[in-house]
């Protein structure tokens, strides 16, 4: 029968169906996702880049169905996850970055209005058919970060290490103010 995330179907004949599918595919059989992702590791040292960085599992589930009485409104919803491989903008590491997305979806053609569903956003399809990997791609590349970064500052070396060097710097005025301490007590010496 083959995947059903891949299928090539109509937004109608998902909704009229009730399909549910399942998600648990790796990074690599999202074309695109792969290519951001390994564009963006490739900054880093050839021996930093983990290895396994294709394998990260991207997990949820997407629920379709109709919207509307008179069931005329093809949508879906869901979530979907995904745990990956990116680059630190602040220390230039490598980090696992996790992505979350919540799916609620009116599948509409150009044509049509749907501005009474405020619930839902709008996915208008340029083609009749369409690929639910699609969708949960092109939804989890809009929801990653423009500049990526460790979540926890803790994590991230650009702030560990300059904590340590602001420790080690030196206080050019710290005489002047032991002198000042030192007038406004004996002002007389």
């Amino acid at each position: 029968m083959g995947n059903p995330l891949r299928q090539r179907r109509t937004a109608a004949e998902l909704a009229s169906s009730g399909q549910v599918i399942e998600i648990t595919e790796e990074i690599s059989s999202f074309d695109r996702l792969s290519e951001i992702v390994e564009a963006d590791l490739v900054a880093l040292d050839a021996d930093k880049i983990p290895s396994a960085w294709r394998e990260s599992r991207v997990q949820g589930e997407l629920k379709f169905g109709f919207v509307a009485a008179a069931g005329s409104m093809p949508a879906v919803s869901g979530q979907a996850a995904v745990e990956l491989d990116a680059v630190c903008q602040r220390c230039l590491e490598p980090f696992r970055l996790r992505l979350e997305i919540a799916v609620r979806l009116l599948l509409v053609g150009k044509e049509t209005l749907a501005n009474e569903f405020d619930d839902y956003e709008i996915w208008e399809l340029d083609e009749e058919t369409l690929r639910p990997q699609d969708i949960v791609e092109e939804l989890l590349i809009m929801a990653m970060p423009f500049s990526a970064t460790h979540e926890n500052m803790a994590d991230c070396k650009a702030f560990s290490s300059s904590v340590e060097s602001a420790t080690d710097m030196k206080r050019p005025f710290a005489a002047l103010g032991a002198q000042m301490k030192q007038v406004a007590k004996d002002p007389d010496a």
